[in-house]
């Protein structure tokens, strides 16, 4: 294995399995594409007279956030890690991207929310999984920490 697509948006599931992405390069000695992507505005969902910024400036925002972790995370690893920020359907573009740049192994974070909430809401890490034709990781949210009381003698 020699590359691996880890897709992001800078969500918690999505930090885990960058983190989960970046020991499983690691251990293979394999180069890490890291990949965001930027869903199209949906204007139907804007309030008449909203601001809206410049695409390219909101592109390199958001890859700031999403990516900067990923950064500190491959360097403790020995990992190195390639950036890329597309915009266009986060599912359609992980697919098309790993085809395009013949990956090994495409990593996504999921949220974990059932069958009946992605049924209903949809989920990018299931529509990877149907679309890809190549191996995908799918790393589940842990969720929240569950804050356990302190015990004392």
């Amino acid at each position: 294995m020699s590359k691996i697509l880890i897709a992001t948006d800078g969500s918690p599931p999505a930090r885990e399995a960058v983190a989960y992405g970046l020991e499983v390069a690691a251990e293979q000695g394999a180069t890490v594409v890291l990949l965001q992507v930027i869903p199209p505005i949906d204007w139907s969902m804007l309030e008449r007279g909203a601001l809206i910024r410049p695409i390219p400036r909101d592109v390199e925002r958001r890859r700031g956030i999403a990516h900067a972790e990923a950064a500190t995370l491959s360097e403790e690893r020995g990992v190195p890690v390639l950036s890329e920020v597309v915009t266009g359907d986060p599912a359609g573009e992980i697919v098309a991207y790993a085809d395009n740049h013949d990956v090994d192994l495409i990593v996504v974070g999921t949220r974990g929310r059932g069958a009946v909430s992605s049924a209903l809401l949809g989920s990018v890490s299931q529509a990877v999984l149907h679309d890809a034709h190549r191996p995908v990781l799918v790393v589940r949210g842990a969720g929240p920490a569950v804050r356990r009381p302190a015990v004392t003698a």
